[in-house]
């Protein structure tokens, strides 16, 4: 077993998924989090076939009890965590003027809030790492963009800015870097949904807006996650990088 701990929340697919294979690859031991327990053993049985150290654990980010017990185990088990990767989300389409409370609050809780549970919970083992770093996910819709009818995602996304400049400063102490990652539109279960996002053809019309010619692939964020934990990017903390393809420096 890997002498680093990586844990990943929402690995399940995606962009999850992608770094979660991405980061066996590079050596650590990573902890697969999801609710999608099917696909979450799927991703660690690729990464042990590979010859790769990986384990899967449920986790609901919403259920704090489930979190700080999660947390706890792998603490107490590996008695340090030297990445942390948060990027459980949910992308629905709620225009405004049906959204209800609970709607707002439902993505809040997952994308944001879920965010701060599990980052709050692993504080312990990331102190105890040598050179502990955090990855959180955000979007270009939210860093930079908006998006119609997803007033809640776009909130959530541009919250998760705060919450990694805000925290790499509180953290800087401890040698903990906070950065995070806004990815532009990526080819995933998410993005081809057509009824909560723009669905097949929508990717291929967007593609074609692109400066670099393409969507991109959940691979192009996780090689950039990859990098943001490793000592590689030791000098840096408090940035949110957009890696989009152009899309955002072309408007």
């Amino acid at each position: 077993m890997s002498e680093w701990t990586a844990v990943v929340t929402g690995a399940g697919i995606g962009l999850g998924r992608a770094t979660a294979i991405a980061l066996a690859e590079a050596g650590y031991h990573v902890i697969v989090t999801d609710i999608l327990d099917e696909e979450g053993a799927q991703v660690v049985a690729e990464i042990r076939e590979g010859s790769r150290s990986a384990e899967y654990c449920r986790l609901d980010v919403t259920d704090t009890d489930a979190v700080d017990g999660l947390l706890t185990d792998i603490y107490g088990r590996f008695a340090k965590i030297d990445a942390l990767v948060l990027n459980a989300g949910i992308a629905r389409t709620l225009p405004l003027s049906s959204l209800k409370d609970e709607q707002w609050d439902e993505t809040m809780d997952v994308n944001l809030k879920g965010m701060m549970r599990v980052f709050r919970a692993a504080l312990p083992g990331l102190r105890q790492a040598e050179k502990p770093s955090v990855v959180c996910i955000s979007s270009i819709v939210g860093a930079v963009l908006g998006w119609s009818e997803h007033i809640p995602y776009v909130a959530s996304k541009g919250g998760v800015m705060g919450l990694v400049r805000s925290a790499a400063l509180e953290f800087a102490g401890d040698g903990i870097r906070v950065n995070g990652i806004a990815p532009g539109v990526v080819r995933s279960a998410q993005t081809l949904d057509p009824v909560n996002s723009l669905g097949k053809e929508g990717l291929a019309a967007f593609a074609e807006t692109v400066p670099l010619g393409r969507v991109g692939n959940p691979e192009d964020i996780a090689d950039v996650a990859v990098f943001l934990l490793s000592d590689k990017a030791r000098y840096l903390t408090g940035q949110v990088i957009a890696v989009d393809g152009g899309t955002t420096i072309s408007l």
